[in-house]
């Protein structure tokens, strides 16, 4: 490349770029997307370019690249599975060479901008997320953020209650969120919502869809310790 980008604000500017080019493919420009990746085609990319623009090509010839490459052969996926599922996929490929591209023009940064870098990245919804329409997670509490009552001892309601919905009107938890971002539920491996209510353990301190063990926001508020069905079990065996 003539002039890479050197500096966090220049590679996440390319970035961003990037980024919009892509989720214009598989979102506004899905339709056009869709048709030019004809399986009975060689090997297709889907790639996003600094300029904003996004074309579906073949892989670079020369060895080695001039930057990583993005997946091969999304083309032939495309007629063997639903056509969400599939843009999907493509969509999780993409989020993964956004990030390959935006670290190798970032090899020579230091320890503390890498890090500045990933946080601004971060910051934005995955490919994957605007396409599904999964909404980004929101004041998501950590396991040492107070959330959980300790001692069975309840919060007031302008607080947290251990056995409430796990999130919190406060803004002030955002930073907290990314650490807990994969939380699923223990009985059915479900991905935390904020929209849903959710219930955690006090024995196990896993957490739990309310509907899945049974447990609505009300009759939360009058259980002072939590026990899962699991930890509950445990107990009752002789």
């Amino acid at each position: 490349m003539a002039s890479s980008p050197r500096t966090v604000e220049e590679i996440f500017k390319d970035y961003t770029a990037r980024r919009d080019a892509i989720l214009r493919a598989l979102t506004q420009d899905v339709d056009e997307f869709y048709g030019l990746c004809d399986p009975d085609k060689e090997n297709l990319c889907l790639y996003g370019h600094p300029n904003e623009s996004w074309e579906v090509t073949l892989p670079a010839e020369e060895v080695p690249p001039e930057l990583p490459e993005p997946a091969l052969g999304i083309n032939f996926a495309r007629d063997g599975m639903n056509r969400r599922d599939w843009l999907s996929l493509v969509a999780v490929h993409s989020d993964s060479w956004l990030l390959s591209v935006a670290f190798y023009l970032g090899a020579r940064l230091n320890r503390n901008e890498r890090k500045r870098l990933f946080s601004l990245i971060n910051d934005l919804p995955t490919v994957f997320e605007v396409v599904t329409e999964r909404k980004p997670i929101k004041d998501k509490p950590t396991v040492d953020s107070g959330s959980k009552s300790r001692g069975g001892t309840k919060r007031s309601s302008d607080g947290q209650v251990k056995s409430s919905n796990p999130k919190f009107a406060d803004e002030g938890y955002e930073e907290d969120e990314d650490e807990h971002s994969e939380t699923l539920c223990g009985s059915c491996g479900g991905n935390y919502n904020a929209d849903e209510f959710w219930i955690g353990c006090d024995v196990c301190e896993r957490w739990y869809h309310g509907k899945c063990v049974k447990i609505t926001p009300a009759k939360a508020e009058s259980i002072k310790q939590y026990k899962c069905p699991s930890c509950s079990m445990k107990r009752s065996r002789p």
